[in-house]
């Protein structure tokens, strides 16, 4: 005779084993993988923070170079130029500090941008930006008696001062841009007092009401806009107006002697 206790208690274990088994099979088949790989992570990071400026294939933006193209990025092996840069910044540039990024978000963008550069590299002609080759036409000779001579560009500049090593800070449609319309130029402020004396330095601020300098020796003045006489000296605008008078020989020609300057 069949013990009813040991047949129920041997029904309840098989329903348990068939519930689980049952469940096991549903979880398999809706769980979905939630790993993504370091470079798809740094995808999404590189859209959020970096996009803007350099595009969100890392191929340069509006602002932005193009970054699968970096002579940094191609000589930083480890990544550690590209680190010091991603959470210093570049404010001299432009680009803001990324110092809240967490190393394995770092190593992501890193992931990231090392595959837009294998991936764009295996593609001849199918990048968007300017090649530095295309920006080499020009005749250096040329190129220099420009400087000097018509262009009046050594009357500001130095190949051996301001513009020594130029070619190894900037490079290409960076290094042309720079040339026609200089970003983060400095103004000159000479200011006149009513008594007479005179002031020099690096223009900070002017408004309708106000104008100030820093001056040689570091200390911040201002004055009144109408009680003082002033002189701006813009170097930008030396820039600007040699627009009309570049020919596409000259600029080319005078892109080609600045890139000796290294």
């Amino acid at each position: 005779m069949v013990s009813t206790r040991g047949c129920s208690f041997g029904m309840t274990l098989l329903i348990s084993a068939l519930l689980l088994v049952a469940v096991s099979a549903a979880s398999a088949q809706t769980a979905k993988p939630t790993s993504q790989s370091a470079p798809a992570r740094g995808k999404s990071l590189f859209a959020r923070d970096c996009a803007f400026c350099h595009g969100r294939d890392a191929a340069g933006g509006e602002s932005g170079p193009d970054l699968t193209r970096s002579r940094l990025v191609a000589r930083d092996v480890r990544g550690d130029r590209i680190r010091a840069v991603l959470h210093d910044g570049r404010i001299e540039k432009g680009m803001p500090a990324f110092a809240r990024l967490t190393v394995p978000e770092v190593n992501d963008l890193i992931a990231f941008i090392r595959q837009q550069t294998r991936e764009l590299n295996s593609k001849p002609g199918g990048r968007r930006g300017v090649d530095v080759a295309d920006l080499q036409t020009g005749n250096v000779e040329q190129g220099k008696a420009y400087f000097n001579g018509p262009g009046k560009c050594s009357s500001c500049h130095s190949p051996s001062g301001d513009l020594a090593g130029i070619a190894t800070r900037r490079e290409g449609l960076e290094l042309e841009m720079q040339m026609l319309y200089p970003q983060n130029a400095k103004s000159k402020l000479t200011v006149t007092t009513p008594s007479g004396e005179t002031f020099t330095g690096t223009l900070t601020f002017k408004d309708e009401f106000h104008i100030a300098m820093t001056d040689s020796t570091g200390w911040h003045r201002s004055w009144p806009i109408r009680a003082v006489a002033y002189k701006i000296d813009s170097p930008v605008d030396a820039h600007v107006e040699q627009f009309e008078k570049y020919t596409d020989d000259d600029i080319h020609n005078l892109m080609a002697y600045l890139q000796t300057l290294r």
